[in-house]
């Protein structure tokens, strides 16, 4: 065998020796990269930092993540309890249960996490694209559906542009938390839905 042919026939031996990302171990390393977005941000996360926090080579981690942008994704899609639209009969009942609490805009890690990604969004296409894709969007979907049940019950007009108003609430309580520096707390989500949101999608 030549000296290439070695070379190259070691190289395949180690790629298939090496151990891959499965399982608990998997959860691992997503875990070491929410916490290490959690503290520094995204732009400062580096695939060297989670593969030490996770006690795993760099060469393991890109067996199964081609790049920062993936593993970010996959992480914070893994932090996320299966979605379901609340279904308590109303509107506001139903706004309340989807942001208050786990998960939703009263969730203090939840908003430091999308806090620390929303400067990357403007930069890396990759990681917008994905992040709106796999993470904004099932949330988008869900708030789309309670509007859509209300509307059904004659709760709300029929002549709503449902993907506007899904948004307006999170927008509107995003807005105050990042640009105004007013904690998302449960009665200022309570006034926007009071105030804002459902006087104006309700009939008269």
């Amino acid at each position: 065998m030549s000296p290439t042919h070695a070379a190259q026939a070691g190289q395949t031996a180690d790629a298939q020796s090496r151990p891959r990302v499965e399982g608990e171990r998997e959860q691992e390393v997503l875990d070491a990269a929410i916490d290490i977005l959690a503290e520094v941000g995204y732009d400062r996360l580096t695939m060297d930092a989670v593969a030490a926090r996770a006690k795993a080579s760099k060469a393991t981690l890109y067996r199964r993540w081609n790049g920062k942008a993936q593993l970010v994704i996959d992480a914070l899609t893994s932090q996320k309890e299966p979605m379901t639209a609340p279904d308590t009969g109303t509107l506001r009942g139903d706004l309340l249960g989807a942001f208050c609490g786990m998960g939703g805009l009263t969730d203090s890690r939840q908003v430091a996490i999308l806090g620390s990604v929303i400067t990357a969004m403007a930069r890396d296409t990759e990681f917008a694209e994905a992040f709106r894709r796999d993470f904004i969007g099932p949330k988008k979907a869900i708030t789309t559906e309670m509007f859509r049940r209300a509307q059904e019950r004659g709760e709300i007009r029929d002549d709503l542009d449902l993907e506007l108003v899904a948004a307006a609430l999170p927008g509107i309580v995003l807005h105050r938390t990042f640009l105004l520096g007013d904690p998302p707390t449960e009665e200022l989500i309570a006034k926007v839905v009071d105030q804002l949101i459902l006087p104006a999608v309700t009939r008269g």
